[in-house]
C-alpha cells in the first residue's frame, strides 16, 4: 500500500499554514505567536520527511508504469523532494534558534527562506499531480489485475475447459479495450496539452 498519496497533502499545506504564522508573528512580533509560528515550523519540517520517505518507497512500485519523460520527472521529483526535506528542516532549526534566544532578525530570515521554500514545495505538488496525471496510469494495472481476478472467481466455478477459456478471453477482450480507452483519454491529454 502506497503512503504517499495519503501524506503528501500535508507537507502542501504545513509550511503554508507555518508561513502564515510567521508573516503574523513579523506584523504583530507577539512571543506567543512566535512559539506558534517555530511548531507549525516543526512540524512542517516533519511532515516533509516523512512525505519524502514515503515517496521513495512509492517511487519504485510505480516507476514501470510511467512514460520515458515521466520517470525523467519521477526522478527529479524525488531530488527535489530530498532538497525540501533538508531545506525544511534547516527552516525549522533556524525558526527555532530565533525563537529561543529571541531575535526577531533570526526569526524574519527564516520566515523569508519558508516563503521561498513554500513556492518550491506548490512546484513540487504540480510536478507531482503531472507524474500521476500525465505521465503515469498506475490504475490501468489495477483495472487489469481486478479484471483478471474477476476472471479467475469465474473459471474457478466452472467444470468444462472451454468455458474457463471462454471466460478468459472475454477478460483479456474487456482489458483490451479498457486499456485503449485510457490510451485514447492520454494521447488527447498530451495532444492538447502540446498545441
Amino acid at each position: 500500500m502506497m503512503l504517499h498519496p495519503a501524506t503528501v497533502h500535508f507537507a502542501m499545506v504545513l509550511p503554508i499554514v507555518a508561513l502564515g504564522f510567521g508573516i503574523a508573528y513579523m506584523i504583530s512580533r507577539n512571543e506567543g505567536m512566535s512559539k506558534i509560528s517555530s511548531r507549525v515550523t516543526l512540524l512542517a519540517a516533519l511532515a516533509m520527511i516523512v512525505v519524502w520517505y514515503t515517496g521513495n518507497q512509492a517511487g519504485p512500485q510505480i516507476y514501470e508504469y510511467l512514460s520515458e519523460s515521466g520517470k525523467t520527472i519521477l526522478i527529479q521529483h524525488k531530488t527535489l523532494g530530498l532538497y525540501l526535506a533538508i531545506s525544511m528542516s534547516i527552516i525549522a532549526i533556524i525558526k527555532i534558534i530565533g525563537c529561543r534566544i529571541k531575535k526577531y532578525y533570526i526569526e524574519a530570515i527564516a520566515i523569508v527562506l519558508l516563503f521561498t521554500l513554500t513556492g518550491a514545495t506548490l512546484f513540487q505538488g504540480k510536478m507531482g499531480g503531472e507524474i500521476v496525471y500525465n505521465h503515469g496510469m498506475p490504475f490501468k494495472a489495477f483495472i487489469i489485475e481486478d479484471s483478471l481476478d474477476t476472471a479467475l472467481a469465474d473459471a474457478e466455478k466452472e467444470d468444462e475447459d472451454d468455458v474457463k477459456v471462454e471466460i478468459y478471453e472475454d477478460a483479456i477482450d474487456d482489458i483490451k479495450m479498457l486499456s485503449e480507452e485510457i490510451d485514447t483519454i492520454y494521447t488527447k491529454k498530451r495532444t492538447t496539452e502540446e498545441e
